[in-house]
């Protein structure tokens, strides 16, 4: 990624990981971990093969991964107060009036089952149920660049039921039970808390379909375009429902609009799009919206695929400025790939739970520190470059 750029360009990074540490430095306490934190993360933007403690120590020129470990297991930081300076530093730098907050999970495929919330689950990762631990992940975008700022470990009930399995994983007393809607919730409450600058929250089916989590999108005044199954109720305001894909085939030929909806990794994403009115209440100056989006090519049975997003909004917001929004969804799937990839993020070896939010909060710093700089050093903004994200009864738009 660094082939073409300059010693101009390599003192910018230099000076930005000074200033990032800098910002971070207070949460260590002591002068050992603070070191071998900024020694962890370095790593992690180093090209060392395998991201594991102990390629992280040799990278360190420590002869064993004893301080990687302990940095990770024993020493005394917060990692959530690490992360409340990841989203400021990410807001500071990539922060704009057009923002969208992001909400998806990924699976880490594991061995055994002493890792905190390993069982037997569905892993978006790799397509079916697998061993392996959910984290659930929250991602920022805007015109300027995306970057992870916010994570959590979900915890199957097999596990919050057994004291006595949470305890050997070091899982506090006081964490409960919590869906993983729950947790996206928990999220974006401390992102609208902290101030970042946002104006959307896009999510796929297993947030959006959830009542619970819309409504907290619409009482913290949070424009959404978020996915939901076919078979999602609508209410109407004459008291009746209708489902998504019910609604979707009264659609006459002249609501269908032609529109890319972002960059791919094979060109342009382009889809026919329709928008209904959802005559259902919402607060003052704001809409509900069904957006329905329709590929180009047929699947294996001959039909187009249909998928299916509800929309909250003010009124005379368009039906580009809601594409648009759809459209970066994929933006967290993308920032997960690359964090994989780049930082390490799914390449730990830790147990505990506290050890696994550290390893990802300093996954997730390196990342985003990786991103704030595409963003400010041309030649690796060419590297790291990204589409656009968007500005900021049934009656079928036509």
């Amino acid at each position: 990624m660094l082939d073409e750029v300059t010693a101009d360009d390599l003192r910018a990074w230099s000076s930005g990981l000074d200033a990032l540490f800098g910002r971070v430095a207070g949460r260590f306490g002591r002068v050992e971990p603070r070191k071998q934190a900024r020694a962890y993360v370095t790593g992690l933007l180093a090209p060392v093969e395998r991201k594991n403690g102990w390629q992280l120590a040799e990278a360190a020129g420590d002869a064993a991964p004893d301080r990687m470990q302990r940095l990770l297991n024993n020493a005394r930081w917060d990692a959530r107060e690490v992360r409340a300076d990841l989203r400021a530093y990410v807001g500071e730098h990539l922060g704009h009036r057009d923002g969208v907050l992001i909400v998806d999970d990924t699976g880490f495929l594991k061995k055994g089952d002493k890792s905190a919330g390993v069982q037997r689950q569905y892993s978006g990762t790799a397509g079916r149920v697998e061993n392996c631990q959910v984290g659930v992940f929250l991602a920022y975008a805007s015109p300027l660049g995306r970057a992870l700022i916010d994570a959590e470990l979900y915890l199957p009930k097999s596990w919050t039921d057994d004291p006595d399995r949470c305890a050997a994983a070091g899982i506090p007393e006081e964490v409960r039970f919590a869906t993983k809607p729950v947790l996206a919730r928990q999220m974006l409450a401390r992102a609208v808390e902290a101030g970042v600058a946002v104006s959307w929250v896009s999510a796929d089916e297993a947030y959006g379909m959830e009542h619970k989590f819309r409504r907290f999108l619409e009482e913290h005044r949070l424009s959404y375009v978020v996915a939901v199954p076919k078979n999602q109720w609508i209410g109407m305001g004459w008291g009746g429902q209708v489902r998504a894909d019910t609604a979707t085939a009264h659609a006459p030929p002249e609501a269908w609009k032609r529109r890319c909806c972002g960059q791919g990794a094979k060109g342009p994403r382009v889809y026919d799009w329709a928008l209904a009115t959802v005559h259902f209440e919402a607060e003052p100056g704001y809409q509900r919206r069904l957006l329905v989006r329709r590929g180009l090519t047929p699947n294996a049975k001959g039909e187009a695929e249909l998928a299916y997003y509800l929309c909250y909004a003010p009124v005379g917001i368009t039906l580009e400025d809601l594409i648009a929004v759809a459209g970066t969804r994929w933006a967290i799937e993308e920032c997960l790939q690359s964090a994989k990839n780049e930082t390490g993020l799914d390449q730990y070896q830790v147990r505990r739970f506290d050890g696994w939010h550290r390893h990802i909060t300093l996954a997730m710093l390196a990342h985003a520190y990786l991103a704030v700089t595409a963003a400010h050093v041309p030649k690796v903004q060419q590297a790291w470059s990204a589409s656009p994200p968007p500005r900021s009864a049934v009656s079928w738009h036509t």
